[in-house]
Order: C-alpha cells, then structure tokens, then sequence
C-alpha cells in the first residue's frame, strides 16, 4: 500500500456538509461525482496531500444508506492506494482478510475499488483504490 488515498464520511445532506467542510478547510470541493452502481453521490475535498470523500446515498437501498440508517454519519471508510489492485487483492486474501470484491470495480475520482470486510479489520471498512490509466 502506497498512502492514505482518502477518509469516506458518509453524510445525509451532501449540499449541506460540502458548505460545512468549504467553510473548514476553506476550499471548495474539487470534484462532485454520481456513483450510479452503488446508489451514491460524492464530493471531493483535497487538503494538502490528503483528501476527504463526502458520500450521500441516491436512493434508500444504497450501502450508505443502510451506514447511516444503522451508525448515523460519520466516518465510513479509509481508502488506501495500490499500484497493482489485483495483487493486493491476492495478497490480502491470503493473510486471511475477508474481500468483499475479489473482482476491482470502477468507483469514484477515476479509480478502481475494492473492499474488506470490517468483521477482518477490527470494524473498520478498508477501501484499496488504483488509479485508472
């Protein structure tokens, strides 16, 4: 793993937490993007190095919604980079971590995805992001 690529907080209200995290950071968002397959809308915030990803469900049966619904907002997920998804996909699988994708998906900010299981992480959801060329 390369780096902290971002923390996902999910949030109700997107409009309104974008304000709340422009006013914070005192930066807008740089990137607002729909994530159809997965019922979400997220916006970008970039601080330093480091980035924020606001996620709001699009629909009720989203996965950010049933967050929300069962643990409120807050945060949801911490992102990390990968050079070579696949592998570590592989790896991590091996070293007896439960993969929610074994298969890389295309999610948010030009990235493939893929995720563990918080029940192998001590309950925190852990994103592995590979930049699409």
């Amino acid at each position: 793993m390369l780096k902290i690529e971002h923390i996902g907080i999910a949030v109700q209200d997107l409009e309104a937490s974008s304000l709340l995290f422009e006013k914070l950071l005192g930066t807008p968002a740089y990137k607002t993007e729909e994530v159809a397959s997965e019922g979400v809308i997220t916006s970008f915030f970039a601080n330093g190095p480091n980035k924020i990803e606001l996620l709001a469900a699009t629909n009720p049966e989203s996965p950010i919604a049933k967050f929300i619904q069962k643990k409120g907002e807050g945060m949801h997920h911490i992102a990390f980079a990968v050079t070579d998804i696949v592998a570590e996909i592989a790896r991590l699988k091996a070293e007896g971590f439960v993969v929610l994708n074994e298969t890389p998906k295309i999610g948010a900010d030009n990235k493939l995805v893929a995720f563990l299981h918080p029940k192998s992480t001590q309950s925190v959801l852990i994103e592995l992001c590979q930049d699409i060329k």
